[in-house]
């Protein structure tokens, strides 16, 4: 299935299922970006190509979906990357690197996996590692509404799920060489999580909830709106 094609299906279904509200994709940066959201359910890839209308995505997809009769579909039709998200694949990531290099607009979740709880969980430092290995900026996307749990539920009462997707404004990654590399790669993988997670409701910031750089940024935020 080409993309266009799967991309028009998509919006027809979420069309159907859902109230899509869009905060700040303006902010969207032409040319090479790697968006960066939360992940709280299956419906999180589909509504970040519903709403950016571009085809060159390179997108890293779970490996145990491969041979799924439609996530494996789906995988193929986005040129998808397999990824053993339970181990450091790095051949995954030298292929993504390669991918990056050519251009085009990354779409991965720090965290990895969907949340349980529908809050963030501790982010993983490959999407650092990738931000600064291909300078690409970052931009932090804001998701909720698209919990497996909500939207099943919504389905079955024939209600449209409530969904809201915010973008912050996108920033670069420099993880220095040599001594002191890991602590940067932590620093810039927090930085990267608390910049989604100042864009959630309080509910949804999990791990980070009580993070001093997530209340460094709130307290920002705050500060900006007053001078409005």
């Amino acid at each position: 299935m080409k993309y266009k094609t799967l991309r028009s299906i998509m919006r027809f279904v979420l069309n159907i299922i859902a109230d899509i509200e869009v905060v700040g994709m303006d902010k969207l940066p032409q040319g090479n970006v790697l968006a960066a959201s939360n992940h709280l359910g299956r419906l999180d890839t589909a509504v970040l190509m519903y709403i950016i209308d571009r085809e060159d995505i390179i997108m890293a997809i779970a490996e145990k979906y491969k041979n799924h009769p439609l996530y494996g579909v789906f995988g193929r039709s986005v040129n998808g990357i397999w990824l053993n998200r339970f181990e450091a694949d790095f051949s995954a990531l030298r292929e993504i690197l390669v991918r990056m290099q050519k251009g085009g607009l990354m779409v991965i979740a720090p965290e990895g996996t969907r949340s349980k709880t529908a809050s963030l969980q501790q982010g993983k430092m490959g999407v650092a590692f990738l931000a600064s290995k291909s300078g690409y900026p970052v931009l932090p996307v804001a998701l909720t509404g698209t919990e497996d749990q909500g939207v099943l539920a919504n389905l079955k009462r024939f209600r449209k799920s409530k969904i809201k997707v915010v973008a912050g404004e996108s920033f670069m990654i420099e993880i220095p060489k040599g001594k002191g590399r890991e602590e940067a790669m932590q620093k810039a993988t927090d930085e990267i999580m608390c910049q989604i997670g100042v864009m959630l409701p309080e509910s949804y910031r999990g791990v980070y909830a009580e993070h001093p750089r997530l209340k460094e940024l709130e307290s920002r935020d705050a500060q900006d709106v007053k001078a409005l």
